[in-house]
């Protein structure tokens, strides 16, 4: 099947291997699995995620509303800040709704107090190998800090959301990690009925200690009698996902430049803001070097620097690896470049083309 690219490839098949290791350590731990969907909202493989995890966690009124409508189950709805108007729509549907600071809490308590409430606890700690997505970040406006303000708030909240890692894949460091907000924070964890400790933890990752994982999270769920939610966005969907293109044009300028139908300003945004090249597998035998380029005209439009086994041309395929999260969420219209077609390749090898985008999607975009 010819498909037009640059397109996105979604392997079912891959996306079940994360799901089997969520389903692992639900049964070994007790803990839920929602799904971020600031992450990954690709809505036309929900049916198979929806038979693994829990639920969703959304950071808007859109990405609930999403999150209730397409997958079904929990809802948990959290904001940085909430207007009036969200609040009173995501009170129709949010199973959970969590508050990132404690005057968004008391000022929205009488609109929804017979809801299921949560407040965001910023621990002072963290993990992650970029300040810009640091939780604990000099200054973070993310959670709340001050322990008397929680205590004096415990009445009004059923649970409480720790989420203070990004691309966290040490084990041994997320385990000393819920040692420290156990011991700091254990008059707040005996009073509520569940807590979330977020995303950014790198589970799915080949050779995590996933028993020890299970562990970790079970024994402080019975320590507490809480339980356990944990967000997975990256982690449910890594490496289940190809960005697909070809060459258009090859340049020199010292070094060979191959220009593709993409760009990674307009289709692999969170690359590009932090400065992380693209995946792409490593080829036998490779010794032809080029600079994989988009075609916008932003200088830095740069995938990254790779060795092909063979001299690249116009018409050749180059595949990206790893290209679901952050992707779709945050694929813009930048030079009107055209948007990356979704495929999904099923479980039964079936090859399906769900969604193209047109012109007419690009104007509508817009005004």
């Amino acid at each position: 099947m010819k498909i037009q690219t640059p397109y996105y490839l979604i392997e079912e098949k891959s996306l079940l291997n994360n799901m089997k290791k969520i389903a692992y350590v639900q049964k070994a731990s007790g803990a839920k699995f929602v799904l971020a969907l600031k992450c990954f909202s690709t809505w036309c493989v929900f049916d198979l995620m929806s038979k693994y995890m829990d639920g969703t966690t959304s950071s808007s009124l859109y990405e609930a509303k999403l999150g209730y409508e397409k997958f079904g189950k929990e809802v948990h709805a959290y904001s940085v800040a909430y207007p009036k108007e969200e609040i009173t729509e995501l009170k129709k549907f949010a199973d959970k709704i969590i508050f990132n600071s404690v005057s968004q809490l008391n000022k929205f308590y009488p609109l929804v107090k017979n809801k299921n409430l949560g407040l965001r606890i910023n621990p002072k700690i963290s993990y992650s190998h970029f300040d810009l997505a640091d939780p604990a970040r000099k200054y973070s406006r993310l959670g709340v800090i001050n322990k008397k303000e929680i205590l004096k708030n415990l009445d009004k909240i059923n649970g409480a959301m720790f989420h203070f890692n990004c691309e966290n894949e040490d084990v041994d460091n997320l385990e000393k990690s819920l040692e420290y907000i156990g011991k700091n924070y254990k008059e707040l964890l005996t009073k509520i009925d569940w807590v979330s400790f977020g995303g950014g933890i790198y589970f799915t990752k080949s050779g995590y200690n996933l028993k020890k994982f299970a562990k970790i999270l079970k024994e402080f769920s019975q320590r507490y009698s809480v339980q356990i939610y944990m967000e997975p966005g990256e982690s449910s969907i890594t490496q289940s996902a190809k960005l697909v293109t070809t060459v258009l044009d090859i340049v020199k300028n010292e070094k060979l430049t191959a220009i593709v139908d993409s760009s990674i300003e307009a289709h692999m945004l969170d690359l590009l803001t932090y400065h992380t090249p693209a995946k792409m597998t490593k080829q036998k035998n490779a010794k032809y070097e080029y600079i994989v380029a988009g075609r916008t005209c932003l200088a830095g439009d740069i995938f990254g620097t790779y060795k092909f086994n063979k001299i690249l041309k116009p018409g050749d395929t180059v595949t990206f690896d790893d290209a679901a999260g952050y992707s779709m969420v945050k694929m813009n219209w930048f030079n009107g470049v055209p948007m990356p077609a979704i495929v999904v390749k099923r479980l039964n090898g079936k090859t399906e083309v769900v969604k193209k985008f047109t012109y007419k999607d690009f104007i509508n975009n817009l005004s």
